[in-house]
């Protein structure tokens, strides 16, 4: 794709890497209880985030972790921790919804965007849905809430700005999450692939992006079963990061970092 969009001066290829906790918010609001075999979100809390907080600072990297409400709610110390050390906390849902919220939906937003500003002393700035749960009203009630990027939607290779009620907002982006291709879920929930062929799928996918519009987008989970927060997956992780960095003109950003440059840029992002 080649269109008006341009990047930093020197940079060809923008990298975000982010990683959406999901920790017992995901079994709890299925109404499963988080022991035994559905504890795996729990390992996001315990073992996950903490060792990609290490991995991300390790390598200089900055990134930004997906919160649902209802994990910030168990784990407190972990989201002050990723704000001390500088990481982009965003929200991520309160119980990472997977029904048809309706009149709730305004509530439960409202509810994780206090318990992160909470517990940062400042407001989260970007969403991500849980379970792929977004409408008009959903990007209302951001919009309302002050929310200056979404990193939601499947439906464009480069970032792009956000309509609501059919009006283009020029100070708010939206930075596409490529599911399935980028993301670990269909990997170890599905396909059960190991490790290995998964950082060459991903290898793959970035050097595609990086020679045709320059934007890769990875998700990845904290926690165990079909996340990446175990040490073989979160091996691969950091071994991407590697290969990439070999890379001329590669900047890796936070996912609000590059909201900021594309909403200051927005003339050039259909």
């Amino acid at each position: 794709m080649k269109g008006r969009y341009r990047w930093p001066d020197g940079v060809r290829c923008a990298v975000c890497l982010t990683v959406d906790f999901d920790g017992p918010s995901h079994e709890t609001g299925r109404k499963l209880r988080p022991l035994g075999a559905n504890a795996v979100g729990r390992y996001s809390g315990r073992c996950g985030m903490p060792r990609y907080m290490d991995l991300f600072e390790r390598h200089g990297v900055p990134t930004t972790f997906f919160m649902p409400g209802f994990d910030a709610e168990c784990y407190p110390e972990l989201v002050q921790e990723a704000h001390r050390r500088g990481f982009e906390i965003g929200s991520h849902g309160y119980l990472h919804e997977s029904w048809e919220l309706g009149d709730e939906e305004e509530a439960l937003l409202e509810r994780t965007h206090d318990i992160l500003t909470g517990l940062m002393g400042t407001p989260p700035t970007g969403w991500r849905s849980p379970s792929g749960r977004k409408s008009a009203r959903t990007m209302r009630v951001l919009r309302r809430l002050g929310y200056r990027y979404d990193s939601s939607d499947k439906d464009y290779d480069l970032p792009y700005m956000v309509e609501i009620d059919g009006q283009r907002q020029d100070d708010m982006p939206e930075l596409p999450s490529s599911a399935y291709s980028l993301d670990d879920f269909p990997f170890y929930r599905f396909s059960m692939t190991p490790p290995s062929e998964v950082l060459e799928h991903w290898k793959q996918e970035f050097d595609t992006l990086y020679h045709e519009n320059g934007y890769y987008m990875l998700m990845v989970h904290a926690r165990s079963g079909w996340g990446s927060g175990t040490p073989a997956r979160a091996r691969i992780v950091e071994e991407l990061i590697t290969y990439i960095k070999r890379h001329e003109g590669v900047r890796f950003f936070s996912v609000g970092g590059l909201a900021d440059w594309v909403r200051e840029n927005h003339a050039s992002f259909d």
